[in-house]
């Protein structure tokens, strides 16, 4: 007997790590030692092991069997690495031949039957990325696996069929024969539900322009207006404005919700970008990520290349909402915990909605009205300046009219006003492509007041509000990206006077600033 080797990966985050797993029989009493800093799950993992192998016809050897995954310093957690630990075993005790790269992970029920993992998507783009493109995982994780370009996947529902399949002897498996062992099923093409429409919102024409600018230039947006104006039914309807995700967008999006997942679900590549709406009494660690051990991530990582919907975002914790000031600028999520850190891509869209008071009866004349000056203050104190400051659009929503209620399908549909979008952005790609961006949400300053500067006649009101104190340097920026989007929506080439004016009163509007 020797030493067999088998392959998995360790996720950190997003980042996946190769993992080699060694195994050793030795001529001692009999024991199973795992070495290289499993968690609880992985250490319990000798007992799922020994229970698997037996059921499925290949009893592990009673002498002493030492795993050692490696590298050593590496932290692993879950029971991802239970296949690969058996396979690793089962060749030291030459009752499987030698398995080459391949890389093996799924979780071992006691029946022997292999069960899925989270997080099977990155795990699997890390293993190619290493240069292991062969990859063995659960039957239920084999569609999500194959997502993957370059990967050779194989899926399975036995350890018995498994073994077999490298070259166990087949008069000893508990074989229950499934011409499915070994293939990629089929994708169900199952339907999704239908997106809510543009439609269905009465009146608000200034809302909805504003809520097509900010899907155009990927802008985030203030609502604020008493309750039953429409600002949930605006928000919910900008996911289905915005285009349908590129291919390494789709990947990450996927990738995020393959590891977020409670129990591993993608079978096809995530297309349509995400929408997150987290209650208010959400947590830190609901919203940015975290929890004990290594961080997973949030609704904000969740929404990644979406929309991040927080209603009624004045009741949040101001911990949590300032906690989203890295992410709006950096488009990443970086989070620190004694077992590690881990960094999560979180570039959202961020729509707040807001009631004018906390009684919500402060609109109009607000003679219903009940707070008092120091209760609204106390009330939008609880977003800071500096969050609101990172916010493009901040507009006021006021009630529907009856006019406007009872004028149904007289309003654009979804379908009109994302043709107009993917318009804009198809000029915003071809100009910002050489920069290496997509959007005018994520132009730097140095390139507004380089490249992409206006004339001193254009931008002159703006010089006049920095000059006041008005608007602050980051928000005289964000207003030319709001510019230049208006811009690329009326196919103008270049903001105009007008355009500069647009997006300030954009900004403005809410008068929160």
């Amino acid at each position: 007997m020797g030493v067999g080797r088998s392959y998995c990966v360790a996720l950190v985050g997003l980042n996946g790590y190769i993992v080699e797993v060694e195994a050793d029989i030795g001529q001692t009493l009999p024991n199973f030692v795992i070495l290289g800093l499993p968690d609880a799950a992985l250490n319990e993992a000798k007992e799922r092991i020994r229970s698997a192998a037996q059921n499925s016809g290949i009893p592990l050897s009673r002498r002493k069997i030492t795993a050692n995954l490696i590298p050593a310093s590496l932290p692993k957690r879950g029971s991802g690495f239970d296949l690969a630990i058996t396979m690793a075993v089962l060749c030291a005790a030459n009752d499987v031949r030698s398995i080459g790269g391949t890389v093996f992970i799924a979780e071992l029920g006691l029946d022997g039957r292999l069960r899925p993992v989270r997080g099977i998507l990155p795990a699997v783009m890390a293993a190619v990325q290493a240069g292991y493109p062969d990859v063995v995982v659960a039957d239920s994780n084999a569609v999500e696996a194959s997502l993957v370009p370059g990967a050779n996947v194989r899926g399975y529902r036995t350890l018995a069929r498994l073994a077999f399949d490298f070259g166990a002897d087949p008069k000893e498996l508990a074989l229950d024969y499934d011409p499915g062992d070994g293939c990629v099923p089929d994708d169900d093409g199952g339907d999704h539900a239908m997106a809510p429409d543009l439609c269905d919102v009465s009146g608000q024409g200034e809302a909805r322009q504003a809520l097509e600018v900010a899907a155009a230039g990927g802008h985030h947006m203030l609502l604020t207006g008493p309750p039953g104006a429409g600002k949930t039914m605006l928000a919910e309807r900008l996911p289905g404005l915005l285009p349908d995700l590129a291919d390494n967008a789709a990947m990450e999006v996927t990738a995020i919700h393959s590891l977020a997942a409670v129990q591993s679900s993608a079978v096809r590549l995530i297309r349509r970008p995400p929408f997150e709406n987290p209650h208010h009494s959400a947590t830190a660690a609901a919203i940015i990520g975290g929890g004990s051990g290594l961080p997973r991530p949030g609704a904000a990582s969740r929404a990644h290349r979406g929309v991040l919907f927080l209603d009624e975002a004045p009741e949040y914790e101001r911990r949590v909402l300032d906690a989203l000031r890295q992410p709006l600028e950096s488009g990443e999520l970086v989070i620190h915990r004694s077992a590690g850190t881990a960094a999560y891509p979180a570039r959202f869209q961020l729509i707040l909605a807001a009631n004018p008071c906390p009684c919500g009866k402060a609109s109009g004349k607000g003679m219903d009205c009940t707070c008092t000056a120091t209760m609204r203050r106390r009330y939008f104190g609880r977003m800071s300046g500096p969050l609101l400051d990172r916010v493009d659009i901040q507009l006021q929503v006021e009630r529907v009219s009856l006019a406007d209620f009872g004028q149904a399908g007289r309003e654009e549909d979804t379908g009109a006003v994302a043709a107009r979008v993917l318009a804009a952005r198809e000029i915003q790609l071809e100009r910002l492509r050489k920069l290496g961006l997509e959007t005018n949400s994520q132009v730097p300053g140095r390139t507004l007041r380089g490249e992409l500067r206006l004339p001193s006649g254009t931008t002159r009101i703006l010089d006049t509000a920095l000059e006041r104190g008005t608007l602050t340097a980051r928000g005289y920026d964000r207003v030319l990206r709001l510019a230049w989007t208006l811009a690329d929506l009326g196919h103008s080439g270049t903001p105009d006077v007008d355009h500069i004016g647009q997006a300030l009163g954009l900004r403005q509007a809410a008068g929160v600033t």
